[in-house]
């Protein structure tokens, strides 16, 4: 299994809300925060989760969930086999994207890069972000969105529209485009389709009770070459029970093992 939405942070990197609502959805995680927020710590929760590798995610949203920067990510993730860091950026407040993409992919070692349209309010298709997308092409790695909705203070929903992503996936067909969270809320018809229309782009599950993923998309069988498994840990209180439920919900064996495996495998490069 990889699951290809793992966030980690450190005490006060997270603003309080989002602390009390991990916690909320993760009861256990407040007694074992300082033991589990570490490397060995992380890799063995992981192991015993049954996850093979994980894609750790930095977060530079000071707008609505606070910032946990390139740089601890990449140490928390350096030497570790299991773990794959993507670095993050606020693409409007910052000087140089394209150059700060290739310092965290050439100097830290990062493997992806996720953006948070709705925290950090900029349309995906804005044609100023297109030099970060040429960027990405050129370094060959993929770039995650949030879409859809969110509980957090000051996040603008109207960003996460994954209509956006058409228009960018024609202007970019090298770039792979993950859309997390599958635009959760109303969007989850688009999302689907655009990940049917388009070779480059997938959606991506974590946040989802994946017990009602058929009831979000019945035809997500036919789309199991373009469906990422994500668990948005630690904001799930089990990641190896969501992955139980994917398998339990009737579809092929081949079509399960893409989703939890396969696509994710393909998209980073492994």
């Amino acid at each position: 299994m990889i699951d290809f939405h793992v966030h980690i942070c450190r005490r006060g990197d997270w603003y309080p809300w989002v602390m009390e609502f991990v916690e909320g959805q993760n009861p256990g995680l407040s007694s074992l925060f300082d033991s589990i927020m570490t490397p060995d710590g992380l890799e063995t929760y992981l192991a015993g989760e049954g996850v093979e590798k994980a894609v750790v995610l930095a977060e530079y949203s000071p707008r609505c969930t606070g910032i946990v920067t390139n740089d601890f990510v990449a140490d928390f993730c350096r030497g570790r086999e299991r773990l794959i860091p993507f670095c993050s950026m606020d693409p409007p407040n910052t000087a140089d994207p394209p150059g700060l993409l290739e310092e965290c992919v050439n100097d830290l070692g990062c493997r992806g890069l996720k953006l948070y349209p709705p925290y950090q309010h900029f349309y995906p298709n804005d044609e100023n972000m297109y030099p970060l997308y040429e960027k990405a092409v050129e370094l060959g790695v993929p770039v995650m969105f949030h879409t859809g909705s969110s509980v957090y203070r000051n996040s603008k929903m109207k960003y996460g529209d994954p209509l956006h992503f058409d228009e960018l996936a024609a202007d970019f067909p090298d770039l792979k485009i993950v859309m997390a969270h599958a635009g959760r809320g109303f969007w989850y018809d688009r999302a689907f389709f655009l990940s049917r229309l388009h070779k480059n782009v997938y959606m991506e599950v974590a946040g989802l009770p994946p017990g009602k993923l058929l009831e979000y998309f019945p035809k997500l069988e036919k789309n199991a070459d373009k469906v990422l498994f994500g668990s948005d840990w630690p904001g799930v209180s089990g990641i190896k029970a969501n992955a139980d439920a994917v398998r339990g919900l009737g579809m092929r064996e081949e079509a399960v093992e893409k989703i939890l495996h396969g696509n994710a495998a393909w998209v980073l490069g492994l």
